[in-house]
């Protein structure tokens, strides 16, 4: 689940950034919206972890 979550928000940060990209050429396009993505992706990665880690320290809290 967290790679096809990871995966599509890659791919969505890719095409929203290629339009600000202020560039002509469309392999820096590519290559500055794909390092731009990446980041992005890595952080909406530990979002997801940390989201679990909290889902899951307030439900053992509600059990006892």
């Amino acid at each position: 689940v967290d790679a096809v979550l990871v995966v599509a928000f890659f791919v969505f940060m890719f095409g929203v950034l290629k339009k600000h990209v202020p560039s002509n050429d469309p392999r820096m396009i590519n290559l500055w919206s794909a390092l731009a993505s990446s980041c992005l992706t890595g952080v909406w990665w530990l979002c997801i972890q940390m989201f679990r880690v909290v889902l899951r320290a307030q439900r053992s809290a509600k059990k006892q």
